[in-house]
């Protein structure tokens, strides 16, 4: 049995950099990964990177063809990278499946090749999955993909049908309706972004119509099957529509299964997520949870966050806990990118706060203009008493730079006064801050 300081399950962006920087302080660290083509993590293989290169593609008007070209690319540059930076700093990685044989206890397996491995710390960072309604026909259908199947498909569908309508969905819509093909969302809700602001959710719906997004909201998904020419025949509300390719894009789920929890004292949450306290640390001393697979906010970003907070808990070198994380922003790359912070207006009217909220059209700046998208809003909400930032709606070319911004104004407790006096470079979207926020 191989002995460890760390065992780190899963190439996440939080397991890989605590792997990567402990290793470099002299600790023996192990690192397993079962899918060799998911080494660097969802982000880099499936998830953020991929799909913003797709929309890049898109945007240089790159065909179907050239696109995926291009992110095959990019991936496997990353994945590469990835893999070397870890070996070089003297990582042993392990392409294999892992399982809790007990607390303390991990076997790992590639193929006939079975080890036993135990650690002082064991980090679980195993990522999310698609989750799948039970909807008839949707696992058994030809044709039928998740954000993940969409990403590798062969030929381009000419007609592509959606199931869900939040972020990663609209985001395939948004792209896949730029390439050319004819995209029809079916969300079951009454409308596209609940968590945003309605004005931004209305200005969205009404871009992507625009360019060519078909929504049927309301939509009861009744199952899905193929015709005799496998193509996907979708029922909702009573009616069948008729596509080359259906996705699925109904949420994602702690992935725990395979693990052997069972064979710890690991406890799970209601939701099937790992349950964790203020440093990630699970109900088992020694045994951490990161990523998407605690149930906390499934970004990049809040991931890399988790790394901050392990990392500090097992050097010493820091006192921030999870529930000191606050103000998370967040973008949806459709066109323009939707970005947000803080609370939205109705939030702030539940919570009580005396607010002056304001809004300003994209048409009006001068910048928009120069790029020829006039297209979106700000919308920024502030306590009136105070002075501080409530929140912001950014939905504009560049939102997801300018709402890293707003995000630090309201963690440091910046008065909006100090936005709006600031000085700006022009013609830029950042300078339109001036005038958003003088109120």
């Amino acid at each position: 049995m191989k002995k460890y300081d760390l065992l780190v399950i899963g190439f996440g962006k939080a397991g890989k950099t605590l792997a990567g920087k402990m290793s470099s302080l002299g600790k023996k660290v192990a690192l397993v990964e079962k899918d060799s083509s998911m080494y660097g993590g969802t982000c880099i293989n499936i998830g953020c990177i991929p799909t913003k290169t797709l929309i890049k593609a898109a945007e240089k008007n790159m065909n179907f063809a050239e696109a995926m070209a291009q992110k095959e690319l990019v991936t496997t540059r990353l994945r590469h990278k990835n893999e070397t930076v870890l070996t070089a700093a003297g990582v042993d990685l392990y392409n294999a499946t892992a399982q809790f044989l007990s607390n303390q206890v991990v076997e790992i397996s590639a193929g006939s090749d079975v080890k036993h491995l135990r650690a002082d710390i064991i980090v679980i960072n195993t990522g999310a999955r698609s989750a799948v309604l039970p909807i008839p026909g949707l696992l058994e259908t030809k044709n039928v993909v998740d954000s993940t199947g969409i990403q590798n498909l062969k030929q381009q569908p000419e007609r592509l049908g959606l199931i869900g309508g939040g972020n990663i969905g609209l985001e395939f819509a948004s792209l896949y309706s730029r390439l050319g093909s004819q995209v029809t969302v079916f969300e079951s809700g009454d409308t596209i972004f609940p968590r945003e602001e309605p004005i931004a959710a209305k200005l969205a719906q009404s871009y992507l119509e625009e360019d060519g997004v078909s929504f049927k909201l309301g939509a009861r998904v009744e199952g899905v099957r193929n015709d005799a020419d496998n193509k996907v025949i979708l029922t909702a509300n009573g009616h069948d529509y008729v596509f080359d390719t259906v996705m699925y894009a109904t949420g994602r789920k702690p992935n725990t299964e395979g693990l052997g929890l069972e064979n710890t004292d690991i406890a799970l949450t209601e939701d099937g997520a790992i349950q964790v306290d203020d440093y990630c640390q699970t109900s088992v001393p020694n045994i951490y949870a990161v990523g998407d697979v605690n149930g906390g906010l499934q970004f990049t970003y809040t991931s890399l966050d988790d790394f901050r907070l392990v990392f500090g808990k097992l050097t010493g070198q820091g006192h921030y806990k999870r529930s000191d994380r606050k103000n998370v922003p967040r973008t949806t790359f459709i066109e323009p990118p939707l970005s947000s912070v803080g609370m939205i207006e109705s939030e702030v009217i539940a919570a009580g706060f005396p607010y002056q909220v304001n809004e300003l059209a994209v048409a009006n700046m001068p910048r928009a203009h120069v790029n020829n998208d006039l297209r979106g809003i700000f919308k920024v909400l502030v306590n009136s008493q105070t002075k501080e930032i409530l929140g912001a709606t950014i939905f504009s070319a560049d939102s997801q730079e300018i709402i890293n911004m707003i995000k630090m104004a309201i963690d440091n407790h910046i008065p909006y006064t100090y936005l709006k006096n600031q000085i700006f470079t022009h013609p830029s979207l950042s300078e339109n801050l001036n005038d958003v926020f003088a109120f």
